[in-house]
């Protein structure tokens, strides 16, 4: 097995943001707004601002890759920086599904480690949780940062890098 077969982005001053996109609520006629950047010390930054005007509510950060492995880890491992507020992260097994497999997490000001179990993720859209069987695919080829506290609220989610355990 591959050294680096674990890792699913690993952020530096230098990475390729190609494939990591903001979807917000605008998507729907809301009015949040995300932005993701790499800051000076070489992470990853999602920030802005989620807005509940017109029905709106949420930002998100995906990011896409080539259809990844995962059948021998158990959990997804974020180590990440934020501050003090609730997220969400997704994955998806085909980028065409239309729904995620969902989990929340919290963050603190400080850096952390947060392990996800894979299996404890579960399937929703637009919201809704689906009458579907929790995450059980061998493979991923999608995952999503996604903060949506129905509130009105400026935010901010550094993150280092994300890993399979």
């Amino acid at each position: 097995m591959n050294l680096f077969s674990n890792i699913i982005f690993d952020f530096k001053e230098n990475s390729n943001l190609n494939n990591w996109h903001i979807v917000d609520d605008v998507v729907m006629g809301g009015r949040s707004q995300g932005n993701f950047k790499i800051n000076e010390f070489g992470n990853g930054v999602f920030y802005g601002n989620v807005s509940l005007e017109n029905n709106g509510g949420f930002s998100s950060l995906r990011y896409q890759f080539d259809k990844k492995d995962i059948s021998s880890f158990s959990k997804i491992v974020l180590r990440v920086k934020g501050e003090g507020k609730k997220y969400q992260f997704r994955i998806k097994n085909k980028i065409q599904d239309y729904y995620s497999y969902v989990i929340e997490f919290e963050t603190s000001k400080n850096w952390q480690e947060i392990e996800l179990e894979i299996s404890d993720m579960y399937p929703a859209f637009r919201g809704r949780r689906l009458n579907m069987n929790n995450f059980s695919s061998d493979f991923i080829e999608e995952i999503r940062f996604l903060i949506g506290n129905k509130k009105n609220q400026s935010f901010q989610l550094e993150i280092d890098k994300i890993y399979l355990k």
